[in-house]
């Protein structure tokens, strides 16, 4: 029930751009937040790499036969009903919330609710494990590579790729580096370092909406295309829940690691999504962009909440007909 709740950290994140709507900054302030979120983005994903230790890593990377799956969900079937989408709905959305749409498509998932869903529905909570930092791991690479090709599809200009190799994938690596003397601590402190994770999202977002606002971002973005946004974010949501669902009974697949499918598949990551579109994206534009996955990131809570009690039912029934049959 606790995910039919406001996220704390939404709200937050509301908070952050109604302060930014209200008090942007600017002049003397710009290059200084500007510097303020290329250090927090690097610091995180310095203790990501930190925290995440070296078995999980190669656990991840090498259990390969449900992970696949998975993982082709994430990179795969999210670009193309993506493509397909702006294909047949050019007209839908504005050009820059299409590219935050394609943005979203482009992410890895999520860890800690696709994990805790799996569980709740009582999942293949271990291949959950493994394949939500799967796909955390392997999006560092994959994802600017699927927003580089998207950006030269639709003719749009991205931030320097080596700043994602400076400010992400450098930061990643020297933190799982000096893993095996930060790892122990990075555990302790898990409840510090999620607030610092997600204190660099909010420094980020108000940097972000700050510059957008000042671009007029408000004048060009009328309330319609919020509700819009939302309805774009729903039915790419429940296009891949159900060819999740049909698909992992079409093969056959165990309800358990069904149910690790459907969660980890359609799930994309809030926490790491938002310093990635402040790397790969003009600063003008993030604040746009970033609105699909914020909105995105609640609807996935609120309807996966409703299907992971539906899919404890039917692990229920099942374990009950398997102890009769035994």
């Amino acid at each position: 029930m606790r995910f039919l709740k406001m996220d704390p950290f939404l709200v937050g994140l509301v908070c952050t751009i109604l302060l930014a709507t209200i008090i942007p900054c600017h002049g003397a302030a710009v290059p200084v937040f500007h510097w303020l979120s290329i250090g927090l983005i690097s610091l995180m994903f310095f203790l990501q790499g930190a925290r995440l230790s070296r078995a999980a890593v190669v656990e991840g990377l090498v259990a390969w036969r449900l992970h696949i799956i998975i993982l082709c969900c994430t990179f795969v079937l999210f670009p193309v009903i993506g493509l397909a989408a702006h294909a047949m709905f050019p007209g839908l959305l504005l050009p820059d919330v299409w590219l935050g749409i394609l943005f979203l498509c482009c992410l890895p998932s999520t860890v800690q609710s696709s994990i805790a869903f799996t569980s709740i529905a009582g999942g293949n909570v271990p291949a959950a494990v493994c394949a939500a930092t799967a796909s955390n791991v392997l999006g560092i690479f994959i994802t600017p590579v699927l927003v580089g090709l998207v950006l030269r599809q639709h003719g749009a200009v991205g931030g320097n790729p080596l700043d994602i190799v400076y400010q992400l994938l450098l930061p990643f690596v020297l933190g799982q580096l000096v893993q095996p003397w930060l790892g122990d601590w990075a555990h302790r402190n898990k409840t510090l370092l999620s607030f610092s994770d997600r204190g660099s999202v909010l420094v980020v977002v108000y940097t972000a909406f700050s510059d957008a606002v000042m671009q007029g971002l408000w004048h060009k973005l009328p309330p319609a295309e919020l509700g819009m946004i939302a309805l774009a974010d729903t039915a790419l949501l429940a296009t891949v829940l159900i060819i999740t669902i049909l698909g992992s009974r079409a093969v056959g697949v165990p309800l358990k690691d069904e149910i690790a499918i459907v969660f980890c598949g359609s799930k994309k990551t809030l926490a790491s999504g938002v310093p990635m579109a402040n790397v790969l994206f003009p600063p003008a534009t993030v604040g746009i962009i970033v609105l699909p996955l914020m909105m995105y990131h609640q609807i996935q809570l609120f309807v996966c909440a409703m299907l992971a009690r539906r899919f404890a039912r039917q692990t229920r029934e099942e374990n009950k007909l398997a102890e009769q049959a035994v």
